[in-house]
């Protein structure tokens, strides 16, 4: 059997691979999988350590938690520039380069943090090295969108989004050990860049770009599934740009509904993510303490993300996956706002801020990861996957760095309390965008059964 696609600008003719070929590519598909994976843990070792930092630049510095503030703030601004420029540049030079060049950059620049020594050279540093970091997601889109199937989108997507739950996992745990062992706040940023610098030339080696990178002209990956994606942007080089993408997605109505999600969910993530360990720090835990047991509620998120993604790709009424993600949203908001009940409390209710937190964290990923990983292949498959999840995430982390900011504002002024009924508040806003994307999807479906009806 042989199909045809479009490459550099040419019909190529593909032709189904022998069985040795076969093997060969599987094998790549599984390495290049496992580099999306481990890799970004990687990405995550050298980002989560800022938050583990934090109490300790405090201390070392007397910095409030609004000047603290400033640096996550900034940095999140870099990042979302980063996300809307190195997006469509995924989709140009290949997921795999622009993955592997972030890598290398926030490797760099963690080496260079421990140098500063005032706010303003930790803000510059440290929105640098967000940049870098901010390539690394879409080049993950786009190289799994090369490799595997469009109708496997929910369940590799779920499976390859632990990385960043899993990546806040390990980043706690690994800097809460290396403060154990009294490494200090500078050691936070050495040691995660030189594990970063092991992954990254593992990574080189370990991955190829695409299926055609192993054997060429082979239906293989995306080339071999019959799913279409929503935006229907064309595989051909000469007629897509990023322009062209762009107006592509406006035109769907469900994106657009999407970007509205994005800029609240980023907002309530960023927050669990930064803010956690100097919340429970504030709450009479010590550092050590606080950032082991922060690493429960990513941990918890992980399993939030893949059952989501499985349950989506076998359960979702004609691929609704929004109708999910509204309900945990509504689980995420409850389990807030609970917490902001116990907070006056303190360490007399610590158990019950830790299981509810716990509860939140397996509410929040699971939606969180479908927005800019699996629907943006659902949307924009491959061919724009870059771009796709590059406007989703880039306007996302504008509504985090105002977050991320305003955070540190509310607790020294108004307490931990309040923080956390404003994350309830910000995770009902959340459930009803996703509410208002399962009834958008929902109209799209029965708008083109009418028309398929009318055509025939």
């Amino acid at each position: 059997m042989h199909g045809a696609c479009v490459e550099a600008g040419l019909t190529v003719q593909l032709f189904d691979p022998t069985p040795a070929q076969r093997r060969r590519l599987e094998r790549w598909r599984v390495s290049t999988f496992w580099v999306m994976l481990v890799g970004y843990i990687g990405y995550y070792i050298g980002r989560g350590n800022l938050s583990v930092a934090m109490p300790l630049l405090s201390k070392e510095f007397g910095y409030s938690n609004e000047q603290l503030g400033i640096i996550l703030t900034i940095s999140e601004l870099a990042y979302a520039v980063g996300k809307f420029t190195t997006g469509p540049l995924a989709d140009k030079i290949g997921g795999r380069a622009i993955f592997l060049a972030g890598l290398v950059g926030a490797i760099a620049f963690n080496l260079l943090f421990p140098l500063s020594s005032t706010i303003l050279m930790f803000t510059i540093v440290w929105s640098c090295c967000r940049y870098f970091l901010s390539m690394g997601w879409g080049g993950i889109v786009k190289t799994i969108g090369e490799w595997f199937e469009p109708e496997r989108n929910g369940t590799v997507m779920g499976l390859i989004s632990i990385n960043f739950q899993f990546g806040s996992v390990v980043a706690t745990v690994f800097c809460g050990y290396l403060v154990y062992l009294g490494a200090g706040w500078k050691g936070l940023f050495f040691y995660p860049a030189g594990v970063m610098s092991l992954i990254a030339i593992w990574a080189y080696f370990a991955s190829r770009q695409s299926p055609h990178d192993v054997v060429p002209e082979v239906r293989f990956g995306r080339h071999a599934g019959k799913k279409t994606s929503l935006a229907g942007i064309s595989e051909h080089p000469s007629e897509r740009n990023v322009w062209s993408v762009i107006r592509a997605l406006l035109r769907i109505r469900m994106f657009r509904q999407l970007l509205g999600f994005s800029f609240v969910a980023h907002m309530v993530r960023s927050i669990f993510l930064f803010w956690t360990p100097k919340f429970l720090v504030d709450m009479g835990m010590g550092t050590v303490a606080a950032a082991m047991t922060s690493a429960i509620f990513p941990l918890l998120g992980c399993v939030g993300t893949i059952f989501l993604g499985w349950y989506t790709d076998r359960y979702a009424k004609g691929g609704d996956r929004a109708r999910a993600m509204w309900i945990m949203l509504i689980g995420l908001a409850l389990s807030f706002a609970i917490v902001a009940a116990l907070v006056p409390y303190r360490l007399e209710f610590q158990v019950g801020i830790i299981v509810f937190l716990a509860i939140a964290g397996f509410c929040l990923f699971g939606p969180y990861s479908m927005s800019a990983g699996c629907l943006s292949l659902d949307i924009a498959g491959s061919a724009g996957a870059g771009t796709c999840s590059g406007m989703l995430d880039g306007v996302g982390y504008i509504g985090a760095a105002l977050a991320t900011w305003g955070t540190g504002v509310v607790a020294d002024r108004l307490g931990w309390s309040q923080v956390f009924w404003m994350l309830s508040g910000c995770a009902i806003l959340a459930s009803l965008s996703a509410y208002g994307m399962s009834a958008a999807f929902r109209r799209d479906v029965r708008e083109r059964r009418v028309l398929a009806a009318v055509s025939a």
